[in-house]
């Protein structure tokens, strides 16, 4: 399992790489009280879709890809302590651009988030290297 992108990732953070592609990858993330938002434990969505979208960029594992755009839904609210797993796959491969299907279940199974499409390019060099 060779990881080509987003090497500094934070496995506290995205989640821990357990497959990765292309064409396909899975992560998983424990959530933590840092990422509460209220009393009741309700987890901050974007560590959900942070999940989603790593396990994209996961999927297409090149250096360079960058997320240009996402369609995604939120399908359950998601408590601290809850164990996540993600899937991606690319559904769609048009050279430099892939279009990435992603899911996110809790630990009983249910989906918590559905990612309808990410949209994935692969830049000729970084997004912040200088010409």
């Amino acid at each position: 399992m060779e990881i080509r992108t987003h090497k500094l990732a934070s496995e506290k953070l995205l989640g821990k790489p357990v497959k990765v592609g292309p064409p396909e990858a899975e992560v998983i993330l424990e959530t933590t009280e840092e990422m509460a938002v209220d009393e009741y434990g309700l987890v901050h969505g974007g560590f959900t879709f942070g999940l989603a979208d790593y396990a994209a960029m996961l999927a297409v594992n090149e250096p360079t890809v960058v997320l240009g755009k996402a369609e995604v839904r939120f399908l359950k609210p998601v408590k601290v302590g809850e164990n996540l797993l993600a899937r991606a796959e690319i559904v769609e491969d048009l050279g430099r651009k892939k279009i990435v299907k992603g899911e996110v279940f809790n630990e009983k199974g249910e989906k918590v988030f559905e990612g309808g499409t990410f949209h994935c390019y692969v830049l000729e060099k970084h997004v912040l290297e200088k010409d």
